[in-house]
């Protein structure tokens, strides 16, 4: 599966952003995890939320729960990340990753749990 991360820039805190990440090569099925992460300057990678394919059930960071929406478009084998409110902590080149039934499920939340990777998009949020 390839992944192709989009919508990352600059944003000011307050506002809002919506990042894309678009699965290509094998269709997405039902068992699959999408997930995203996050690189800030100087730390390491962290999990922000992924979604189930099937039943499109969610997790978020305790960072983030509340202002960011993971959702997803079958049609389009795309998954979403709406981030509302953004603040300038936000700040961090974002990944998108899949979990194509390779990984156990209770590995989600870790850089482990997915087999796939998209290149990155920044998103920077000024103050």
């Amino acid at each position: 599966v390839q992944l192709q991360a989009s919508g990352g820039g600059l944003v000011q805190a307050g506002g809002s952003l919506r990042l894309s990440c678009a699965a290509s090569g094998r269709t997405v099925i039902s068992n699959f995890v999408m997930g995203w992460f996050r690189q800030a300057p100087g730390k390491e990678r962290e999990w922000v939320a992924h979604l189930r394919w099937r039943g499109g059930l969610t997790a978020y960071a305790d960072s983030v729960k509340g202002r960011f929406t993971i959702s997803r478009e079958n049609a389009k084998n795309t998954v979403y990340l709406q981030m509302d409110d953004v603040k300038p902590e936000d700040t961090a080149v974002y990944y998108c990753a899949v979990n194509s039934g390779s990984r156990p499920l209770v590995w989600s939340r870790e850089e482990n749990g997915y087999d796939s990777w998209g290149q990155g998009t920044l998103v920077t949020v000024s103050s």
